[in-house]
C-alpha cells in the first residue's frame, strides 16, 4: 500500500469513529442536553458551533467551509508530492485529515459543528469540543513536537562538527 493511501486508511478511520460519535449524539440527545458522567468534572453536552474553536468566526459557515478545503488541498499536495513513510506522520496527518473532514461534514450537513465533550477544570468550564477537534489538535502537536525535535537534533550534530 502507497502512504499516502495508509494515510487515508488512517483518516478513514478516525473519520469513521467521529462521525458514529456524533450521529448518536445527534439521534438519541436533544440539542443543550446534557449527561453528567463524572459530577463536576466531566459531561456530555449536546450543543451545535457554529464557529470554530471557541466558536471564533461564528456564523462564517462559508468561510470555515473554504478554509476547510484549502487547507485539505494543500495536505493532499504535500502528501503527495513527499513520500512520506514514517508510521507516526501517517498517524499525524490522518488524524489531521480527518478531524478537518469531520468538522467539514457537519457544517455541510448541519449547519455547525457537533460537540459533546464538556470538562469542568478547576472550576472553569472549558469550551466544548468533539472527536475531530481532539485529532486536529493532538496530531498538529505531535507533529511540532516531532519537528521540533529533528531540529534540535540537527542544530546538536552542527554543533558538535563545529
Amino acid at each position: 500500500m502507497k502512504n499516502k493511501e495508509k494515510i487515508y486508511s488512517m483518516t478513514a478511520l478516525f473519520l469513521i469513529f467521529d462521525q458514529i460519535i456524533k450521529l448518536f449524539i445527534k439521534t438519541k440527545m436533544n440539542l443543550l442536553d446534557q449527561i453528567k458522567v463524572i459530577p463536576n468534572f466531566f459531561s456530555i453536552f449536546y450543543i451545535e458551533n457554529k464557529g470554530a474553536a471557541f466558536s471564533i468566526l461564528e456564523g462564517q459557515r462559508i468561510f470555515l467551509i473554504l478554509i476547510s478545503f484549502i487547507i485539505l488541498f494543500i495536505i493532499d499536495r504535500y502528501i503527495t508530492k513527499e513520500n512520506i513513510k514514517d508510521k507516526h506522520l501517517i498517524v499525524y496527518y490522518g488524524m489531521i485529515i480527518a478531524g478537518i473532514l469531520g468538522n467539514l461534514i457537519d457544517r455541510l450537513l448541519y449547519d455547525g459543528v457537533i460537540d459533546y465533550l464538556a470538562f469542568k477544570i478547576f472550576g472553569y468550564d472549558f469550551p466544548v469540543f468533539n472527536l475531530a477537534d481532539i485529532c486536529i489538535v493532538v496530531g498538529v502537536i505531535l507533529l511540532i513536537i516531532r519537528e521540533f525535535i529533528i531540529w534540535r537534533k540537527s542544530n546538536d550534530r552542527n554543533r558538535i562538527r563545529k
